[in-house]
């Protein structure tokens, strides 16, 4: 398994009376290229000051803390030691509050993943135990952990017999879309042409998609250095005629010598 090999959470996953001790490692890595804040005159990079208000002088990083506002407008400094002595439980475990179906889980919620692997001899039985009971039951468990002095709701179920736990939103933090949506109905021929495409389409690999940002960055920054143009891609233009468009989506998906349908 292609994980980092220092932990960034250390503690238990509770079931009922059954515990496993476990550490946490990130499922996921950063992909991209990086860009730096330059002065658009010269090129040269551009550093950020932090100051403070009060004395209107630079401070260093290591004299920078948090600070909560109370109601009446004062501020209580907090080190960090503070914030590693807030009294919440699921700094330490991650405690099963119930368990829900898989796919009844909202992709929307979804924010970090995380690999939980079994600490020590003793966590081995419970956490094959936990993972092979997920597995059969095709269900998630729900739970709260805190990653940072951070507090999340979090779901957990098996991949490929590893635990992962995924980091939720909390339900307040879910913007509803109320009437943005498309009020205008379609006809029973353009759902029925629509499935058809939808089901001629091929399936999508997800080893083979790659991303395509770092290519047209490098023809960007090559175009800029030449003085050369750059070839935009075309922009789709809206069907005039659906229903047309849909059959002859539906055609050009069935290929040559192929029925549609």
């Amino acid at each position: 398994m292609d994980v980092p090999t220092h932990a960034i959470w250390t503690g238990w996953i509770t079931f009922g009376l059954v515990s496993l001790p476990v550490q946490l490692f990130p499922a996921t890595r950063r992909h991209g290229v990086d860009l730096h804040e330059v002065h658009a005159a010269d090129g040269s990079r551009i550093q950020h000051q932090r100051v403070c208000q009060a004395e209107g002088r630079e401070v260093d990083n290591r004299d920078i803390t948090k600070g909560y506002k109370t109601p009446d407008g004062h501020t209580v400094v907090l080190e960090e030691t503070d914030l590693q002595a807030l009294p919440l439980p699921s700094k330490h475990v991650i405690d099963v509050l119930g368990f829900v179906p898989v796919d009844g889980l909202d992709p929307i919620l979804f924010l970090r993943a995380y690999y939980a692997a079994p600490h020590g001899q003793a966590g081995q039985r419970p956490y094959a135990l936990l993972a092979a009971t997920l597995t059969r039951a095709e269900r998630a468990a729900v739970a709260k952990v805190t990653l940072r002095t951070r507090e999340r709701l979090a779901a957990v179920w098996p991949r490929r017999d590893t635990l992962v736990v995924q980091t939720l939103l909390w339900p307040e933090e879910v913007r509803e879309p109320r009437d943005i949506a498309s009020t205008t109905p379609v006809t029973g021929q353009e759902l029925e042409l629509a499935s058809l495409l939808m089901a001629q389409m091929p399936s999508v690999d997800f080893a083979e998609l790659h991303d395509d940002y770092a290519s047209a960055l490098q023809q960007l920054v090559a175009a800029k250095e030449s003085g050369g143009q750059l070839l935009q891609p075309a922009e789709p233009e809206p069907a005039v005629d659906l229903i047309a468009a849909l059959e002859k989506s539906v055609h050009k998906t069935a290929g040559p010598g192929r029925t549609p349908g």
